[in-house]
């Protein structure tokens, strides 16, 4: 599943090439994807501009001179491309709209996990159904100490806080594998026992690895692409994520793995406490 690294690529990306263009035709393939697809025919997109393309979270919003925007998120599997009307429509891509200068913005999902809506933003540019999304991991606002405070009454263990988009937003599988081992905290620690110390540690690896995975435009493990095709290449750099049975890269004992919210976590028996 795409998580912050990879919406913030396909983000700027579609920012480039989107802001400034008015919408010409709607075309729908697919009646829904998580959520129906054909309001977006009636929706009297034709003619409206985009604005920019931004991020909150996993979610992008590509903002329209009328005051809403289109919602995205991607699932499991989904894909934006921008791209030539010349190039034949794929099986599973389910929606275009064909832009001004002749190029089309499609939006692919095989699963059909994406999300694809148009909402009304509200005065800080997003709309209702991210108010519930909790601090953003790169903003200054992600502490050590906003993080202490936001796990001192969950008894969950620490990573599945830490992919709680109540808590902070954005932070998936990947990327909480990665900060724990870092931060050299077990994920199977009730959130509630890491201490100040360990809370500032998890937020100064954290905000590391994913400026580090943004640069690299993304980890591809399975699905994800960028807008022109491309796969994100920070999967090199992981140092434990996928890897259960490998020497652990610090230590040297076996990286083990269970589950944990219903997604599998590697970790270091050795050096993760």
């Amino acid at each position: 599943m795409p998580e912050l690294p990879e919406a913030e690529t396909v983000g700027r990306a579609l920012n480039r090439v989107l802001t400034g263009r008015r919408i010409v035709k709607v075309e729908v393939f697919t009646p829904k994807m998580r959520t129906p697809l054909t309001p977006l025919t009636t929706a009297g997109l034709e003619g409206r501009v985009f604005t920019s393309v931004r991020r909150r979270g996993r979610y992008l919003v590509a903002a329209m001179d009328d005051g809403r925007g289109v919602l995205m998120h991607f699932g499991m599997s989904g894909v934006a491309r921008v791209e030539g009307p010349e190039t034949p429509r794929r099986k599973h891509e389910h929606v275009f709209l064909h832009l001004d200068d002749g190029n089309v913005f499609r939006f692919e999902c095989p699963r059909r996990f994406s999300l694809l809506e148009v909402r009304d933003l509200g005065p800080d540019g997003w709309p209702d159904a991210l108010q519930c999304l909790g601090v953003e991991p790169l903003s200054g606002k992600f502490t050590g100490a906003a993080l202490y405070a936001a796990l001192a009454k969950r008894k969950t263990p620490v990573k599945v806080a830490l992919m709680d988009n109540a808590v902070v937003c954005g932070i998936g599988n990947i990327y909480a594998t990665e900060t724990l081992f870092a931060s050299g905290v077990d994920p199977r620690r009730r959130a509630d026992t890491v201490t100040p110390e360990e809370c500032a540690a998890i937020v100064r690896h954290a905000k590391r690895i994913l400026r580090e995975a943004i640069a690299c435009g993304g980890t591809t493990i399975a699905d994800f692409r960028g807008v022109d095709g491309s796969e994100g290449k920070f999967a090199v750099k992981l140092r434990i994520y996928g890897k259960s049975g490998e020497a652990c890269p610090r230590c040297g004992a076996t990286l083990a793995r269970c589950s944990l919210g219903g997604r599998t976590s590697v970790f270091c028996p050795g050096c993760q406490q």
